[in-house]
């Protein structure tokens, strides 16, 4: 595992591309700046469901969201689950009570070395096999200082 490598759940690229979100947008579109100059990997699933919320919900047209995900894509490394993350994911539900897709992004992280998740579906500072969860908008601290943080819990 990387100590200092991380992913972005949806509801950050949500956020980045929602301007309606006021606060939280201003907080996402940093997240995704600052991520940029770190080791950063998105997952697929995660884009996949950005696609598919963020045209639903009507944040922003097929063709502004199909645009943020290629300019993703060249920026970050796009990592994509597996068998053994499916296996992964499944076990860590049953003993945790989490829900389904938010253990297959935890599955995915873990299996390419990941020690840090950015999300707001999770506890903040939970820790799940030693990958830390962090909700950025309950700080405004940098995400470099998430992995010198060793408050986790969990």
């Amino acid at each position: 595992m990387s100590v200092n490598r991380l992913t972005l759940d949806t509801n950050i690229l949500i956020y980045a591309i929602d301007r309606d979100a006021k606060d939280k947008h201003k907080r996402a579109t940093s997240i995704v700046e600052q991520a940029i100059g770190l080791d950063c990997v998105l997952t697929l699933q995660s884009l996949c469901e950005f696609y598919a919320a963020a045209t639903r919900k009507k944040y922003a047209s097929h063709n502004e969201v199909s645009s943020f995900i290629k300019e993703l894509m060249v920026v970050f490394p796009i990592v994509e689950s597996s068998k053994k993350t499916l296996s992964s994911a499944l076990m860590m539900m049953e003993a945790h009570s989490l829900s389904f897709w938010d253990t297959m992004l935890w599955a995915t992280a873990k299996e390419y070395g990941c020690s840090l998740i950015i999300s707001e579906d999770f506890q903040d500072n939970f820790t799940l096999g030693g990958v830390r969860i962090r909700n950025p908008f309950y700080s405004e601290n940098s995400l470099e200082s998430y992995f010198k943080s060793s408050n986790a819990r969990g």
